[in-house]
């Protein structure tokens, strides 16, 4: 089994020898921490200064990593991707937003890939953002328990009820919904009203789930005590289960402040974390949904080992192997031709209100050791493959 990941010829099956290329470019710039830093501030100065380089970014950068600037400019990428089992997730990318009128924005963006999700069997999950459909600053005061003044509460039963809308939607089309995790500082906050969203849509089975970054080394627990509320409750849980995309962000929050780090000690125990919760899952599947978004081939070869001991079948419902698109498709294309159940996030929008993503995307390849180079020696082996 310990070889399946190294199947080059499966992974790139959909990429032209033109696209293998601009990906190897990328991964090669990627792969260079003061050129991300440069690039990073280049590309922000660029954008903020309103100067033509969309065209250059959409050509490069976007294009690898994003579905489209629009919900239909992904079909193409959706359908090419099923072709070979693949699913789609599309994720409308626009972070950082602080209106009403552009949370209200989301909230219609979220129902429209809903309604995407209805109608195409490539499409099992919607997604949405917690900040998408809220400010940051207002998460962190509920989450620290801070009396809300009068407006500041009307705007939170806002944001409670866009979580409803969506949910309530994805409940009545059956389509499950992917709630992101976001800054530890404004979890408690969104938790919460995942969890009640679970108990209202999930008496059934999974359809709206929580994710648990697993990087964090309070989750498992959290995890343990969701399971027994819902036990009491009657409600199934899903879960997608992450390392964490804020590692550097959490780390100097925490040492500026004098507080413990949220995070796990080291890489180590962040993986130990993330598979201890992936068998913790597997162990109460009856209750449980999982979406293992992981680009770890260890912990994704631990799951498939799980799912074969158990008698679970590869293709179960209840189990989604996931990835970014334009990383790891190693480990995607590969479980996808051995049938087991597999999506790609595929983020999209317009090109400079995705960049925030995409920037983030590019600073965690350079923190994450050894992501970079295996995409590169993966590319570099089917190049040779091709001869090109």
């Amino acid at each position: 089994m310990n070889k399946l990941f190294d199947n080059t010829q499966v992974a790139f099956s959909l990429k032209s020898d033109a696209e293998l290329k601009r990906a190897y470019f990328l991964f090669n710039m990627i792969g260079c921490q003061p050129l991300v830093k440069i690039g990073t501030a280049v590309t922000n100065f660029a954008l903020k200064a309103h100067l033509p380089v969309e065209g250059l970014i959409r050509a490069t950068v976007f294009d690898h990593f994003c579905g489209g600037v629009t919900e239909k400019d992904c079909l193409k990428v959706v359908d090419k991707l099923y072709t070979k089992g693949v699913s789609s997730v599309l994720d409308y990318s626009v972070e950082g937003k602080e209106e009403e009128a552009q949370f209200d924005a989301a909230l219609a963006m979220t129902l429209k890939t809903i309604e995407f999700a209805k109608e195409r069997e490539a499409i099992p999950f919607a997604v949405f953002k917690p900040t998408g459909f809220g400010r940051i600053d207002l998460y962190e005061k509920v989450g620290a328990k801070v009396t809300l003044s009068e407006p500041e509460q009307d705007e939170w039963n806002s944001v409670i009820n866009r979580f409803d809308i969506a949910c309530k939607a994805a409940f009545e089309k059956d389509v499950m919904l992917l709630i992101d995790a976001e800054e530890s500082w404004m979890q408690d906050a969104a938790d919460s009203i995942v969890t009640d969203m679970m108990r209202k849509y999930n008496q059934q089975k999974a359809i709206v789930f929580n994710t648990l970054q697993m990087y964090r080394w309070d989750r498992l627990a959290y995890l343990k005590q969701l399971h027994e509320q819902s036990e009491t409750e009657g409600f199934h849980i899903g879960m997608k289960l992450v390392r964490g995309a804020y590692m550097e962000k959490e780390n100097a929050r925490a040492a500026e402040k004098g507080l413990k780090s949220p995070i796990c000690i080291s890489k180590e125990a962040t993986d130990i974390n993330y598979d201890a919760a992936v068998l913790y899952m597997v162990d109460h599947l009856d209750q449980m949904a999982i979406f293992a978004g992981t680009h770890n081939e260890e912990s994704s070869y631990i799951l498939m080992q799980l799912l074969d001991e158990k008698g679970i079948s590869k293709d179960d419902k209840r189990i989604f192997f996931g990835q970014l698109l334009g990383m790891s498709d190693n480990i995607s294309f590969n479980l996808a031709a051995n049938k087991y159940n597999v999506a790609k996030y595929l983020p999209f929008g317009p090109v400079r209100d995705v960049m925030p993503y995409l920037i983030r995307r590019a600073q965690e390849n350079t923190s994450v050791a050894g992501q970079t180079s295996r995409e590169l020696t993966l590319i570099k082996k089917e190049k040779e493959r091709r001869r090109l």
